[in-house]
């Protein structure tokens, strides 16, 4: 009777699991990637690490929303005052700046325009096509936020632009301020150099400043529009890579069903939850 009984109240004790995200060793490859102060530099362009439960085309509208807002966190201050102060320095030289600039490379300036417009739509438009049908990794997560960075960028530079109402050097019509061109290339820029580190990421800044030159040159935008495009560009960036790349809430999950102790004997309660 007493053996009986001891396993009763063995079996009848109420356990209590809490699965919170545990403190595991990173796997090679995982998507969850080195703390932000390394660059992803020794990765291969197509590794193949398990995905990351966040960049699926299910969720491209909720983190699209999630990216819209999230320009707005505590972590976009320091560059947004940086550009800010930058920007509006940059007003006392842009008469300066167009003059220097003008004329000095037609090709260049050419170039630049339809490389950081009406080329860059198709282009990201062909490689997150691309990244769907690649396999798990870093292409993959970098095409997909590429996609979401362009949105962002383009709606909030939209916006920028019809409540400014800054007339262009050339006089064409009055959405000079900020510029569309740069604030694209910049953005795709931030994006890679997340994803990528310092390697792939300083060759994308230096074709994006390129590309804000030319800008200048074919008389569309002063310094200071080009400065603001480029720090619109890198916030958003920079925002987009780094909430895409979050892992998805867990459910609260709490779940009761019939136990018994180790022996296979008594009867008792088993509660679950996880969080």
């Amino acid at each position: 009777m007493k053996k009986l009984k001891r396993t009763v109240v063995v079996a009848a004790a109420v356990a209590l699991t809490c699965s919170a995200p545990p403190c595991r060793a990173q796997e090679p490859g995982s998507l969850e990637g080195p703390p932000a102060s390394k660059a992803f530099d020794t990765r291969p362009l197509f590794d193949t690490p398990r995905g990351d439960g966040r960049r699926t085309m299910g969720a491209f509208p909720k983190n699209l929303g999630r990216n819209f807002v999230g320009v707005f966190s505590g972590q976009n201050l320091l560059p947004l005052a940086v550009g800010a102060a930058a920007t509006v320095s940059a007003s006392a030289f842009d008469s300066g700046t167009k003059s220097f600039l003008r004329g000095a490379c037609d090709t260049c300036g050419s170039t630049g325009s339809t490389a950081g417009g009406a080329a860059m739509v198709p282009l990201v438009g062909v490689m997150f096509v691309a990244g769907r049908f690649a396999p798990q990794g870093r292409f993959r997560s970098a095409t997909y936020d590429f996609a979401q960075a362009m949105i962002v960028n383009g709606a909030y530079t939209s916006i920028l632009k019809y409540s400014v109402q800054r007339t262009r050097p050339d006089g064409s019509n009055n959405l000079s301020f900020p510029s569309g061109h740069t604030s694209t290339a910049f953005s795709l820029a931030a994006v890679a150099n997340q994803h990528y580190g310092w390697r792939i990421g300083v060759p994308a800044y230096v074709l994006a400043s390129g590309i804000g030159l030319s800008r200048i040159e074919k008389d569309k935008h002063y310094l200071s529009d080009v400065l603001a495009g480029a720090t619109i560009g890198i916030i958003v960036g920079r925002t987009v890579a780094r909430l895409d790349a979050e892992r998805p809430a867990k459910k609260r999950q709490i779940s009761v069903g019939p136990a018994t102790d180790p022996h296979g004997q008594g009867v008792g309660l088993n509660l679950s939850a996880s969080w």
